[in-house]
């Protein structure tokens, strides 16, 4: 069964060491993505419709937002993975180039040698029982690394005009606000398109197009947020998290979080650790 080894929790967003041999459905984060194969067997990452290797030469690059599925090559052969989800804003800070946005110029990462060094250091200290003042500069320079050897020769002019694709029409906006205030509710999608002033199909398209993912996997996200934050900042139970997220039982608040994030929530709660 797929679990986590280790989660780390600070103002750069999470890192996690997971072991899987379970498939992850279609998902998004609001973070950027960055996935590592440290041992066992080797999967993909599906992105749009081109898979991308995961074994040891070649790491994933995943956008903030960015719609993608994780697959592994034998179940009888568990992939165990260095899992980092990065905040653009954090990112941001902490950069001398000030890059405004932390979208990656190609999903595969080619793991150099410093990469690979990076990596290895991250994981010792996701290994201690407690947090290391090194960690956020540890996971600053792979971050790094990776980002500028994911646009290769390519200059801030195509970084910026990345950052400057996404304008969000107001109706947009508009059902974006009615997710955030309402997603722990049995909200309807179609009642969102007609309070944002669409019919549904033009909803979705429009939707679709601007944030590059559907109503609904942007709700799944709001989610498993939400649920991530409830396991590691409160004493709640699993069921009461899960009633509070609107799920009808505690079994179908476990599958969804499974599929979603990769492991069971009482597992992630286990595990976790907060800077």
């Amino acid at each position: 069964m797929s679990g986590a080894i280790s989660v780390h929790h600070g103002a750069f967003g999470r890192a996690a060491l997971y072991n899987l041999n379970k498939p992850i459905i279609t998902h998004a984060h609001r973070e950027a993505h960055l996935i590592f194969w440290l041992d066992g067997g080797e999967g993909q990452i599906t992105l749009g419709d081109k898979s991308h290797r995961i074994d040891r030469n070649s790491a994933v690059a995943v956008s903030p937002w960015e719609p993608h599925s994780f697959e592994i090559d034998d179940p009888e052969k568990p992939l165990t993975t260095l899992t980092l989800y990065i905040k653009p804003m954090w990112f941001l800070e902490n950069n001398r180039s000030a890059e405004p946005t932390l979208a990656f110029g190609r999903p595969l990462i080619d793991v150099t040698s410093p990469v690979a060094t990076w990596v290895a250091r991250l994981t010792s200290l996701l290994m201690e029982p407690e947090g290391s003042e090194m960690f956020d500069g540890f996971l600053f320079e792979t971050t790094r690394q990776c980002f500028e050897q994911s646009w290769g020769t390519g200059n801030r002019q195509n970084r910026m005009s990345r950052f400057n694709e996404r304008f969000l029409d107001y109706r947009v906006r508009r059902s974006i606000a009615l997710m955030q205030e309402n997603y722990c509710e049995a909200m309807e999608i179609d009642w969102v398109a007609k309070e944002s002033g669409l019919s549904r199909p033009h909803f979705f398209k429009l939707f679709k197009r601007q944030m590059g993912i559907t109503p609904n996997l942007y709700l799944n996200t709001l989610r498993a947020e939400r649920a991530i934050d409830e396991l590691m900042q409160t004493d709640k139970s699993v069921t009461e998290i899960a009633y509070d997220l609107g799920f009808s039982s505690q079994a179908s608040f476990t599958r969804f979080f499974t599929t979603n994030v990769g492991i069971p929530p009482s597992d992630y709660r286990r595990v976790g650790l907060i800077a």
